[in-house]
């Protein structure tokens, strides 16, 4: 007999697959609808691994833990961290959004704008699912980025912080390592978007296949590359990282522009230039594509 942790994680997972086969992921365009992402997949860590205290440590103390993001949800539970665990996961940009963006140069393409735009709609959407389907076999379960109080606040070191962060939450959870462009290079690259919840349950921890931040990087481990860099239309990427300020001038601006050609898009924002036509665009360098 599989073990209640097992059976209640092959549910999640079965559950979130079953949810993006459904009309919810959905690119919102009358022209061309089709879903906005590819099939996800998932990975795990416990809320009493030390790396949760370590980017508390970078970020500052506005940076929640999961048992901080749990205790936020359920105030004066007096849970502890050793029964919670960290759920990832990882939803692909797909096959087309992926070619249309690899061919753009500038501005980014109508699909990659539609994921970035829909992403609440269809990922948080897909997060909030899953809690509830969880809740209705007993088992509490939190979305950080949903908890009143979730925000971002300037930071000395990172220009801009928020409570929670699901690209370290993947990291975590063995999904992967960070880029120059601060992005999370995964098996599928960086052409992803990420959801994550804090779960009352102990799930088995996904291995983490590193120990370097950096590691999958081909500028931070080998010194070489720096193809995102030209990608930037914003120039907000050098060696010696990514400059919000810059890229955050250069979405804001976009606005009117995405506005202008998809009228059924105002509002969007996006850009993405960086996580396409890259090495690590697809895949973990050096390695076949997933």
């Amino acid at each position: 007999m599989p073990s209640p942790e097992f059976d209640l994680k092959t549910r999640f997972e079965d559950e979130a697959r079953l949810f993006m086969r459904g009309p919810d992921n959905d690119n919102r365009s009358k022209t061309n609808p089709e879903p906005a992402f590819a099939e996800p997949f998932f990975g795990y860590c416990p809320a009493s691994d030390h790396y949760w205290e370590t980017v508390k440590e970078a970020a500052g103390q506005d940076h929640w833990t999961p048992l901080e993001a749990f205790q936020k949800a359920f105030p004066g539970d007096g849970a502890g961290p050793g029964g919670l665990t960290v759920a990832v996961i990882v939803c692909p940009q797909t096959k087309a959004t992926v070619a249309d963006q690899k061919k753009a140069s500038g501005f980014p393409a109508e699909r990659w704008i539609r994921s970035r735009f829909f992403h609440d709609q269809v990922v948080s959407k897909l997060c909030s699912h899953l809690a509830g389907r969880l809740a209705a076999r007993g088992v509490r379960a939190v979305v950080p980025d949903q908890v009143e109080g979730f925000g971002t606040f300037p930071h000395p070191r990172f220009q801009i912080a928020s409570n929670w962060s699901h690209r370290h939450a993947a990291f975590a959870a063995g999904l992967g390592t960070f880029g120059l462009c601060d992005a999370l290079i995964t098996r599928v690259g960086k052409a992803h978007r990420l959801g994550s919840l804090v779960i009352e349950s102990r799930l088995e921890p996904t291995p983490r296949p590193y120990e370097k931040p950096y590691e999958y990087c081909l500028f931070h481990s080998a010194g070489r590359c720096r193809k995102c860099v030209g990608r930037c239309p914003a120039g907000a990427l050098s060696p010696a990282g990514h400059d919000k300020t810059l890229c955050g001038g250069f979405l804001d601006a976009a606005v009117p522009r995405i506005k202008e050609l998809y009228p059924d898009l105002a509002g969007a924002y996006g850009c993405g230039l960086c996580q396409s036509a890259v090495p690590c665009g697809e895949r973990i360098p050096g390695r076949a594509r997933a």
